[in-house]
């Protein structure tokens, strides 16, 4: 692995965990609060259509998850608030990419941030990146498996303060998986932007395998807190002020 970066792109897609935040963050703050605040937060707006929506993705997903033996906790009587939860619990523990689980996790943060109860991370170096980024008139966009209303709140309330006014776009699995090359296609398509004049950044070497194979150039962030990247020949950056 090399450090430096190439030619300037005026089109920057970021991964959102382990690289504009740390991974931390997500495990440790994140992720057990919409555990711990699941099954009451069913509890209260079961009834809500847009929540009616991910608990029926979510059924499905678990159906398929019992027809293909994985053994997911049961959904009691078609799912009460507990037993969604339980499930919830369990799509979080195998790291699960799903759009219904990202969608309501987003709406239990939502909650959270507007109580204070939880506020944004980001690493030292993103909030004046930004700032630069839009002084030279590069266009910034986030592509996380976190839903879009998990993105904007999470950029909303960080610690550095509200940073989206920096940020032109978000995308989420709606707009496809981050390992198919298909879905940068689509982004790049959705910037307006030939897939050259992008460049992305992520700590996970199967998503610059998908973005390079749509024609994107690619950064390995390497951040503190992340896990060693398998072997591989990419660009490293450890910082945005590289960029």
């Amino acid at each position: 692995m090399t450090t430096g970066v190439g030619k300037r792109r005026d089109a920057i897609l970021l991964d959102i965990e382990g690289t504009t935040t740390p991974l931390d963050f997500v495990h440790q703050v994140a992720f057990p609060y919409a555990r711990s605040h699941a099954e009451e937060f069913i509890e209260r707006h079961a009834s809500l259509p847009e929540v009616i929506f991910d608990l029926e993705g979510l059924r499905r997903e678990h159906a398929q998850d019992a027809r293909l033996g994985r053994k997911p906790p049961s959904l009691t009587n078609g799912g009460t608030p507990r037993s969604f939860a339980r499930y919830i619990d369990w799509l979080i523990t195998a790291d699960r990419k799903s759009t219904p689980l990202k969608s309501l996790q987003g709406k239990i943060w939502e909650e959270g941030y507007a109580s204070r109860e939880l506020v944004g991370r980001v690493f030292d170096d993103v909030p004046d990146a930004l700032k630069r980024w839009q002084t030279e008139k590069r266009l910034v966009a986030i592509f996380s498996s976190g839903s879009v209303l998990a993105q904007q709140l999470l950029f909303a309330h960080t610690t550095a303060g509200d940073l989206t006014k920096y940020i032109s776009a978000y995308f989420d699995t709606t707009t496809g998986g981050k390992l198919e090359a298909q879905s940068y296609t689509k982004i790049a398509r959705a910037l307006g932007r030939p897939p050259q004049e992008i460049v992305f950044l992520s700590d996970v070497t199967r998503e610059l395998d998908a973005a390079a194979a749509a024609g994107i150039e690619v950064l390995l962030c390497d951040r503190p807190g992340n896990h060693p990247p398998p072997e591989n020949a990419y660009t490293l950056i450890r910082s945005f002020v590289e960029l």
